[in-house]
């Protein structure tokens, strides 16, 4: 017997890894990633999802076509259609467009269940890693739209992965086959950027330049050096940094900003500046994908084994 569902899935879980090594070597040599690279994977997994629940009856495949959409429009500028000045509007709209999602799939699941022909437990698991996402980003702690596209991204390639491919103690199992691929994979991605301070670290004790808790976040470079790192810089500040760093849309406009910044720095006889790495989350979030396809759960792989 065929097991589509298991086709499916490694489907999935291939185009999620060769996505993501695409969009982590495009993080690291530019801190920019295409939207065609998240829309094209988006597309390919809303398709490959709907085969895999389709066999359930209309109801799954109906509830997986609405999570699927819901996936993304997060991923194609709409928005813009409705003109320069009316955001309040979209905001408004897509405001709605949560609303109705949750409750259309929270009633399904009050009066038919979790199940294969009932609401389909990958339609539950894309709700709550996108309602995941969505809430970091809004808090802050998913600085980069493109993180949470990466996060909806995972989930809709591969909604939920119970059995890794390293054999896993019965106290994690529970785990993996309750948590959203997506939640372990970032879940993971924040437990292997300890490492970033500790590197940081390291190479201020080595260069004798340790400072307190700031050499855990920043290290001096040459203001020369300034325009050509991914870097924000934190000492001297120029203006209103913060807000300026916000505002910055392409990778470009912050090259530009960087050099005019330097120029502003030199004429003062600067010579070094303390900056903070402008990580790329994404290069880590690839990491986590793969770390979540062989062990799951890094973390509480970890805290269960102690």
């Amino acid at each position: 017997m065929t097991d589509l569902t298991g086709y499916t899935l490694a489907a999935g879980a291939v185009l999620l890894v060769g996505g993501f090594a695409y969009a982590a070597w495009s993080d690291w040599w530019e801190r920019e990633v295409t939207d065609a690279l998240w829309q094209v994977l988006g597309i390919l997994g809303f398709a490959i999802g709907l085969v895999a629940v389709a066999p359930g009856g209309v109801l799954p495949a109906a509830l997986w076509c609405v999570v699927g959409a819901f996936v993304l429009q997060h991923l194609f500028a709409w928005d813009v259609r409705l003109g320069p000045g009316r955001e309040e509007y979209a905001d408004v709209i897509e405001l709605a467009v949560y609303v109705a999602v949750v409750a259309v799939v929270f009633v399904a699941f009050f009066r038919f269940g979790l199940g294969p022909q009932s609401v389909p437990v990958p339609v539950a698991a894309v709700l709550v890693s996108v309602l995941f996402a969505r809430g970091l980003f809004e808090a802050g702690i998913l600085f980069g739209g493109a993180d949470a596209k990466a996060l909806m991204i995972a989930a809709i390639l591969v909604p939920i992965f119970p059995n890794p491919l390293i054999p896993q103690p019965p106290s994690i199992a529970p785990v993996n086959a309750i948590l959203p691929f997506a939640v372990n994979v970032l879940m993971n991605s924040a437990l292997f950027s300890v490492a970033v301070p500790i590197i940081l670290v390291v190479r201020n004790a080595r260069a004798r330049e340790l400072h307190g808790f700031s050499s855990f976040i920043g290290y001096s470079i040459p203001i020369d050096e300034l325009p050509r790192k991914f870097v924000w810089l934190r000492d001297p500040t120029i203006g209103n940094g913060h807000q300026e760093e916000l505002e910055v849309e392409t990778s470009e406009e912050d090259r530009q900003r960087r050099e005019k910044i330097a120029e502003e720095l030199r004429a003062r006889g600067v010579k070094r500046v303390w900056v903070t790495p402008q990580v790329p989350f994404l290069v880590v979030m690839a990491v986590g994908v793969v770390a979540a396809l062989l062990a799951g759960n890094v973390l509480f792989d970890l805290l269960f084994r102690l």
